[in-house]
């Protein structure tokens, strides 16, 4: 195998290197002798040339790298959002355990859009990203049982006798109606406020759920797993190559 080309079978770098006598000293990726000088990538013993080209070929964490991570965890957000409040509208259970699915999909989106790269910035914003995609679930899940409610509510009425639904009130109560119904609405609150506190109501939502009792303690539980799961995830594999060293047996010398 030529000197400067890495072989295919990419090593993991986790396994210790112990050398002795020079002899023993070869270079993790070449496996040609090492002699004066080495480089160690996490724990595997490298020559110079191949720790250079290590460290060439690492992807290097950049704003944009940043950026493209979070456009995309946005999607994986917005997907585990739909996932979440989908299952639970669909089969009317409530289950934590998408939970898991969703921080998973999230940390992936982000690592995709990384293109790999991984760090602590990257894990605050797939933990956010997962806890909001699941407690923002409950917002479309809440409209679905008004929805629901009032659908039954609605055929409730049309059982009802005509002769009580063709009662109408007076001249004098429509006009107190009317004005009644102005208060209401100039009173009600913006499109934006209202959006605001459904949003405020929703991050909260997973809190608010402990008053159900222990299934409430379950389900922020799963959700603080799910979050791990994302957490883990957008960690990344950081290979770090320190160096140079002098071999023992060259110093000597």
């Amino acid at each position: 195998m030529p000197e400067n080309e890495i072989p295919k079978d990419t090593p993991q770098f986790a396994t210790a290197e112990y050398h002795g006598d020079p002899a023993g000293d070869v270079c993790k990726l070449c496996q040609q002798p090492i002699t004066g000088q080495y480089y160690r990538a996490n724990t595997a013993m490298l020559c110079h040339g191949c720790a250079e080209r290590v460290r060439s070929q690492m992807p290097q964490d950049s704003h944009a790298r940043f950026v493209r991570g979070i456009l995309f965890g946005i999607g994986g957000f917005v997907v585990g959002l739909a996932l979440y409040a989908g299952f639970t509208i669909l089969t009317g259970i409530e289950i934590g355990f998408v939970s898991l699915a969703v921080g998973w999909l999230v940390g992936k989106a982000i690592m995709m859009g990384s293109g790999g790269v991984g760090g602590r910035r990257y894990q605050i914003a797939a933990v956010l990203l997962t806890y909001a995609a699941v407690s923002m679930a409950a917002i479309p899940i809440t409209f679905s049982i008004i929805a629901k409610k009032g659908r039954t509510e609605q055929s409730a009425r049309t059982l009802q006798p005509e002769a009580q639904n063709s009662q109408q009130p007076g001249a004098a109560g429509q006009h107190s109606g009317d004005s009644s119904t102005g208060a209401k609405q100039s009173a009600s609150p913006s499109f934006a406020g209202t959006l605001g506190l459904l949003a405020l109501l929703g991050l909260a939502s997973p809190f608010l759920g402990l008053t159900t009792g222990f299934s409430g303690i379950i389900g922020l539980v799963i959700l603080f797993v799910g979050m791990q799961f994302a957490w883990r995830i957008t960690a990344g594999s950081r290979v770090v190559i320190d160096g140079p060293f002098q071999l023992s047996s060259a110093a000597k010398a």
